[in-house]
Parts: C-alpha cells; sequence; structure tokens
C-alpha cells in the first residue's frame, strides 16, 4: 500500500508522525512519507495516521 501527504493542505501538525513515526515524518514542516510501500504491518497504524490527520492531507493508493 502505499500512502501520499498532499503538501498544500498538511499545516504539519505532527499528528501523523505522533501515530506512525516509522511511516511519516515532519520535514521543513510538512509531512512526508519516509517509507513507501509501506509494508503490511504497518498499514494499519498508517491508515490510522491518515484517519487522525485534521486536514485531510493523507491519502493511500
Amino acid at each position: 500500500m502505499k500512502f501520499k501527504v498532499n503538501q498544500e493542505l498538511c499545516v504539519g501538525c505532527g499528528a501523523c508522525q505522533a501515530t506512525c513515526p516509522e511511516v511519516f515524518k515532519l520535514v521543513d514542516d510538512k509531512s512526508q512519507v519516509i517509507l513507501n510501500p509501506v509494508p503490511e504491518e504497518l498499514e494499519i497504524s498508517a491508515i490510522e495516521a491518515e484517519d487522525g490527520c485534521p486536514m485531510g492531507a493523507i491519502s493511500h493508493d
């Protein structure tokens, strides 16, 4: 599963990194996906981060 962060929507709150630091990291005050594709064992955590994004900036295929 591949994740992406819409940089125009991201406000850099860090919620995704707090939820799933293995996949998301703040770089220059914006979230970046640092592990793509996401391994199966991290998919649930990455989806929780997506669901918890207050701006809806995270999506996956």
